[in-house]
């Protein structure tokens, strides 16, 4: 056990470290944050701030050997150079190289019983063809590594439009449909002793590719699913020795959750646990890393809804705070272009006449 007044260590310097830092933070935890340089707005809320290149052996070395546990917040930091540090690091690096290459990751969940979308490697012209022929269309074609909120992602209406795209210069993976009725995801806290915590399971909406908002309850085919969704997750964590937080996203349709993707770490859709459950996913990352007891994962209010703050709107987003029942996270960026996550509001609702006391 790391004891408050101990060092973690964090990699990765956006909103979602920044909101690691503050939960740390308010458990007694110094905070040393490692990221190269740039917007990092973890720097804001945190003891010290090195921003050194990923591959800077010595850098990261000196980072690692000032923690007590490293844990990162940011999935798609290069696995190689972490495994002269995977001692302090929580989760083991082998959790990233799996979640950093989509092929990998379906292939992982597909050999523990998980139930991927269908999907074909893609390295070449023909083989994108060969995938069309096979999964047919509409498809996604996707990079395999560092795509994320609809980038590195490109919509196949027809075989025409896959010999005329212009293919990426990296491995790819082709994507068929799913039909489903929603979105859901499973996220789940473990300790390195192998307990385990879920959180109630949000219902996912999504606008251009961005997560738009996460709402609780969900519909009734998430409750009907998520008992069969998180025996996987539980699976995927278990098999990888995982320690800290989790997310699988799931689509639920008509013959059960297909599997989507997975990540090593905090998410989005999970915001809505920060004042709508009883530990938030935050608290309960650094519980899990530090050996501590694991929080109570329980939903605080009747209903709660999650809203991304995306691009200008964070200009007004100070407006919100006129409604009792919002929450507002604004995560210090200062740029606001379109697509870019600036912030998130949640909101407690309860029946009218109803209230939290």
């Amino acid at each position: 056990m790391i004891k408050p007044g101990g060092t973690i260590g964090i990699l990765g310097g956006g909103q979602l470290g920044r909101m690691l830092a503050i939960s740390a933070a308010q458990l007694g935890y110094r905070v040393i944050a490692y990221a190269p340089a740039g917007d990092a707005v973890i720097a804001q809320v945190c003891n010290e701030y090195i921003a050194s290149d990923w591959h800077d052996a010595e850098a990261l070395k000196a980072f690692a050997d000032a923690c007590d546990v490293v844990t990162l917040e940011f999935e798609n930091v290069p696995a190689a150079p972490l495994d002269a540090i995977a001692d302090k690091l929580a989760p083991h690096p082998r959790a990233l190289a799996i979640a950093q290459d989509r092929l990998a990751e379906k292939r992982f969940v597909a050999d523990l019983g998980g139930t991927p979308a269908p999907f074909h490697a893609v390295d070449s012209r023909e083989d994108l063809l060969a995938g069309i022929e096979a999964l047919g269309t509409p498809a996604i074609l996707k990079t395999r590594r560092d795509g994320y909120d609809g980038k590195g992602q490109w919509r196949i209406g027809s075989r025409e439009e896959a010999e005329a795209l212009d293919l990426p210069d990296a491995p790819c993976i082709l994507e068929g449909f799913v039909q489903f009725e929603c979105e859901f995801s499973v996220i789940l806290a473990r300790r390195a002793d192998g307990t385990v915590a879920f959180w109630e399971s949000s219902q996912n909406g999504h606008e251009d590719g961005i997560l738009a908002r996460s709402t609780l309850p969900g519909a009734a085919i998430i409750g009907q699913q998520v008992a069969e969704a998180r025996k996987l997750a539980k699976a995927v964590a278990d098999k990888l020795s995982y320690v800290g937080v989790l997310t699988l996203e799931f689509f639920a349709s008509e013959s059960g959750p297909i599997f989507n993707e997975m990540a090593p770490r905090t998410h989005n859709s999970g915001h809505w646990t920060i004042e709508g459950a009883a530990t938030s996913q935050f608290e309960n990352q650094v519980r899990a890393i530090c050996g501590l007891p694991l929080g109570d994962t329980r939903r605080v209010a009747p209903r709660v809804v999650m809203e991304n703050v995306i691009g200008p709107a964070a200009a007004t987003a100070h407006e919100a705070l006129a409604d009792p029942a919002a929450h507002l996270h604004l995560y210090g960026k200062t740029d606001a272009p379109e697509g870019r996550k600036m912030g998130h509001i949640t909101r407690l609702e309860w029946p009218e006449g109803e209230t939290s006391s």
